[in-house]
């Protein structure tokens, strides 16, 4: 229950995002997860875990390839079966490049992370942005 495993399991769901791999998804995400999305032009959406999960098959099924796995980890903690990540990403989410910045929070069960819940800020990513992977 380390900031190291919290980072392994996100190295992981960002290996699965990219990928459309539904599997290694349903494991990651949790039977509660909950996703709060601000896309481009301000809407807020929102998905349970079966709707985002929906979301990636369609995403599965129009991709000419995986996504960007560009990450800046801005901040991983974990608290007892408590976590948290403030991660920067660059991807094509939004359907254009963009620049997404994550709040996740993640619970400690069944003897793994899981991600409990995404709040997921998606802007253009104009190509200035200072931050650096890690």
């Amino acid at each position: 229950m380390t900031v190291e495993a919290i980072r392994n399991t996100m190295d992981a769901l960002i290996q699965a995002g990219s990928n459309f791999d539904i599997d290694a998804l349903d494991r990651l995400y949790h039977t509660d997860m909950q996703i709060q999305m601000i896309d481009m032009e301000g809407n807020l959406n929102k998905a349970d875990k079966q709707g985002f999960m929906a979301m990636f098959k369609g995403m599965a099924e129009s991709a000419t390839g995986p996504m960007n796995t560009w990450a800046q980890f801005n901040d991983i903690t974990a608290d007892g079966n408590n976590g948290h990540v403030l991660i920067t990403r660059k991807n094509e989410l939004g359907g254009s490049p963009s620049l997404l910045v994550l709040s996740i929070d993640l619970a400690f069960e069944d003897n793994r992370w899981q991600v409990i819940r995404e709040v997921i800020f998606i802007r253009p990513d104009t190509g200035d942005y200072p931050g650096e992977e890690n």
